[in-house]
């Protein structure tokens, strides 16, 4: 699968839903400014770290998937918890990609703000992407067995 930016999923969200979205958004934000205010910027700071729209993010995912299954008459209900389950997987590689990115940048800030920033980045791609790259790998190791090939006229070895 590769990754791409498809703008159709504009077409398919409702008016309100972008209001649920800001809405819950905003409440994120407005929660972590007040565990902030509580105790202190560092621990406001984790709870940024959340996506501040998934909690909205994935129960419209779940109803979009659904809508999509019963308008072909088929029963969305187990589609629907599939892609927001595998929504829900994205945002914690990407969630702990967070977490490594700011203990690098805090460990190496000291020396080099610009040095900091950089190597925090690629240790967060690198902690974000690969278990999504090893996973895409591995799937396609074990579905497709070394040696084996399909029947074809290119492979006559399988054919009697």
């Amino acid at each position: 699968m590769l990754i791409k930016l498809s703008l159709t999923a504009l077409k398919q969200t409702y008016s309100y839903e972008y209001g649920i979205r800001f809405a819950l958004g905003g409440l994120a934000t407005v929660l972590a400014g007040a565990v902030g205010a509580r105790f202190g910027v560092s621990v406001g700071g984790l709870f940024l770290a959340l996506p501040a729209i998934f909690c909205a993010s994935a129960t419209l995912i779940e109803s979009h998937e659904r809508r999509a299954k019963e308008k072909a008459g088929l029963s969305g209900r187990r589609r629907g918890q599939e892609a927001a389950a595998l929504d829900a997987a994205g945002a914690a590689l990407g969630g702990i990609g967070l977490v490594a990115f700011a203990a690098v940048f805090h460990v190496t800030v000291t020396a080099s703000v610009v040095g900091a920033f950089i190597a925090a980045l690629v240790t967060w791609a690198i902690i974000s992407v690969s278990p999504w790259w090893i996973r895409r790998k591995l799937r396609t190791v074990f579905n497709h067995p070394r040696g084996h090939r399909p029947p074809s006229a290119d492979n006559p070895s399988l054919f009697p």
